[in-house]
């Protein structure tokens, strides 16, 4: 075989395999095009992303600016500043305080409504006895009365057994409106964990408290966090309550002290400082809720893999 063979022999090879891969591209399914349907729908996703976030971003932004710029429509402060969170800090509003009441207040909450939501949440989704359902619509209703309705009942309550300026006429009230949203999530959660689990635990040698506590709690840790996360947020977040309990300075939440922040003058309103304080108010929760969730989804794989 001569040189000639050789080369004629590669190149008839090569044909064969480009139209061997020709073959297999043509028969690769296409890209799709982008639609404008697709288009619109990322720019929905933006315009309602830019109509939530953009009152915080202007909070953000007030809250930047010196009190003789309070009033600048300039996207971007200009001169920068830090006045107004140094006024906020200045011990004249005891704003530090509040930030501590509303730890204080929001975390007695979330605790205690946690413990009676779990095992609420459990008695109605594991156990069988008259009126579950009468009983959980019951508690679920407890929850549509707006703040507002019950404030003069609890006034008067509170009034006559000496709670008013203390953290349980906040703590109480707020358990009202906690525990039924607590017992609803868990219920929905605990009614999606399969039975076998406990069942299966209880052939093993387990009572009914240890197959609760070993087996069934650690799978529902995802709707307890979740929970926990939308209970706190709603104790830190309350006014009306706190407005009409507390008039002692010293007990006071960080949304009642904000609301009573008073200018230089009597006819001056403190917007820098109240944004500086709304900034604060806003961003722990921000960051708490970004936490959690991350441990969420790593509560969700893992009890999905056990």
């Amino acid at each position: 075989m001569t040189i000639t063979d050789l080369r004629d022999a590669a190149a008839s090879s090569g044909a064969v395999t480009d139209s061997a891969n020709g073959g297999v591209a043509g028969r690769q399914k296409p890209k799709e095009k982008r639609t404008w349907r697709s288009y619109s729908i990322y720019v929905g996703l933006a315009m309602i992303f830019v109509y939530c976030l953009a009152p915080f971003y202007w909070m953000l932004v007030s809250s930047l600016r010196r009190t003789a710029d309070i009033f600048d429509n300039s996207l971007v402060p200009a001169p920068f500043s830090l006045e107004n969170y140094t006024k906020v800090f200045d011990g004249s509003t005891m704003f530090g305080q509040a930030l501590l009441n509303s730890l204080i207040v929001a975390t007695t909450t979330t605790v205690l409504a946690l413990i009676l939501g779990v095992f609420a949440a459990y008695a109605i989704s594991r156990l069988n006895f008259p009126f579950k359902s009468a009983i959980l619509g019951v508690i679920i209703a407890t929850s549509m009365f707006p703040g507002i309705s019950v404030v003069v009942p609890l006034l008067r309550l509170f009034t006559d057994m000496g709670w008013i300026n203390s953290y349980q006429a906040m703590i109480v009230p707020n358990l009202s409106f906690a525990i039924p949203l607590a017992v609803w999530n868990l219920t929905t959660f605990m009614k999606a964990l399969p039975f076998d689990l406990e069942e299966a635990a209880m052939i093993d040698g387990c009572t009914k408290w240890q197959a609760f506590r070993r087996v069934l709690l650690p799978l529902a840790a995802p709707g307890v966090f979740t929970t926990a996360i939308l209970t706190f947020i709603h104790s830190w977040n309350e006014f009306i309550i706190a407005l009409s309990m507390i008039n002692d300075p010293r007990i006071q939440t960080a949304t009642v002290a904000i609301s009573k922040f008073t200018g230089a003058t009597e006819f001056q309103a403190p917007f820098g400082e109240q944004m500086a304080a709304g900034v604060i108010v806003t961003v722990p929760l921000v960051v708490m809720v970004l936490i959690f969730q991350r441990r969420i989804v790593e509560g969700l794989t893992a009890g999905a893999t056990k």
